[in-house]
């Protein structure tokens, strides 16, 4: 069977019919407030230390110490953190989405403490930037608390190993978020997350150029 003309290709063609999730502005019980806290809570707060993370960087001039090699390692921080993000507002969460949500979690983790041991011997790390770091770390883990609360079920099918096929398949929500919402946290992790990493990454690049190191 051809790629394109498969369950899942053609779930995806159709992932926009489906009546959009309604997201009452008051919530109307415990569901409800758990969705809205991580849609318009957990996951806005992931760009006020993004920032925050980029001018600590620029400050301690990143692109004339670590340079590039750190610089990288943001890069791929914000990909641990974007792919489960993505997966999160467009598929449906089942035990493939959960597995990928905690493993993402713990290679994050990982990947932030190399980040840091590597960054204290090249440039000055403070502690309003190690603090700053605090948050970005438990983030992802915020994430996926509230995720599993609001599919226990799909928790409990991950921890059984899956019930059924479509448990390892990547498959769009039955009701997808709504598309303005979508539109505009696209747009904010592009302009708070991408834009800046992308400014300082070709900051150490100009920069290991015109020292020859590159």
């Amino acid at each position: 069977m051809a790629l394109t003309h498969s369950p899942v290709a053609r779930a995806w063609r159709r992932w926009r019919r489906p009546r959009d999730l309604r997201v009452p502005r008051k919530p109307l019980d415990v569901e409800d407030a758990n969705r809205r806290f991580l849609m318009y809570g957990v996951l806005p707060l992931w760009f006020v230390p993004a920032v925050a993370d980029w001018a600590m960087h620029r400050r301690t001039r990143i692109e004339e110490t670590s340079g590039t090699r750190e610089s990288a390692l943001h890069a791929l921080m914000m990909t641990e953190a974007g792919v489960p993000v993505a997966m999160g507002l467009l598929a449906r969460v089942n035990p493939l989405v959960l597995s990928v949500m905690g493993g993402a979690a713990v290679v994050h983790g990982a990947t932030a403490l190399w980040d840091v041991s590597m960054a204290t011997d090249k440039r000055e790390v403070r502690p309003v930037e190690q603090h700053i770091h605090s948050f970005l770390e438990v983030l992802p883990l915020s994430a996926l608390a509230f995720t599993s609360c609001l599919h226990w079920e799909q928790v409990r099918a991950t921890l059984r190993g899956g019930d059924t096929a479509e448990d390892w398949k990547l498959l769009p929500k039955e009701n997808p978020l709504p598309a303005r919402y979508l539109a505009a946290i696209g747009a904010a992790i592009g302009a708070f997350v991408a834009l800046p990493y992308a400014e300082e990454m070709t900051r150490c690049v100009k920069a290991a150029r015109a020292r020859g190191a590159i």
